[in-house]
């Protein structure tokens, strides 16, 4: 089914791994198969991810924009997530269905949970 969008001007975009930027008016198109793609408001920057869940959105963004590497990403999910759920233990529901979905290989449902992890954190953090 194809998908169609909207960017607005200046708006950025990734797809399949290609970052694009519209220009100074509003572009409407439409994706005919299926490719990783993620709008400007969910792309997290590696500048942006300076917290631990933060930290683990921008791993599991890398997974499903970037298949060069699914080794080295995963690893590093791991090594993330091991001292959260220690320090959180009320984070390792999220976490364990985070995990579910990246281990079926659906990284764009993963990465909608994660935004509830980095959500979660901001909460926590709030209150401290």
């Amino acid at each position: 089914m194809p998908l169609k969008i909207v960017l607005k001007p200046g708006e950025r975009m990734i797809i399949d791994g290609a970052v694009i930027r519209n220009g100074d008016a509003k572009t409407e198109f439409t994706i005919e198969n299926r490719v990783p793609l993620l709008r400007q408001k969910d792309i997290l920057t590696e500048k942006d991810a300076h917290t631990v869940c933060r930290r683990i959105y921008y791993v599991i963004q890398l997974m499903y924009i970037d298949k060069t590497d699914p080794v080295t990403h995963h690893a590093a999910y791991w090594k993330l997530v091991q001292p959260l759920v220690k320090a959180a233990p009320s984070s390792v529901a999220l976490v364990d269905r985070i995990s579910a979905q990246i281990l079926a290989g659906h990284h764009y449902q993963a990465l909608k949970l994660a935004k509830k992890l980095v959500a979660y954190e901001e909460e926590v953090m709030s209150r401290v």
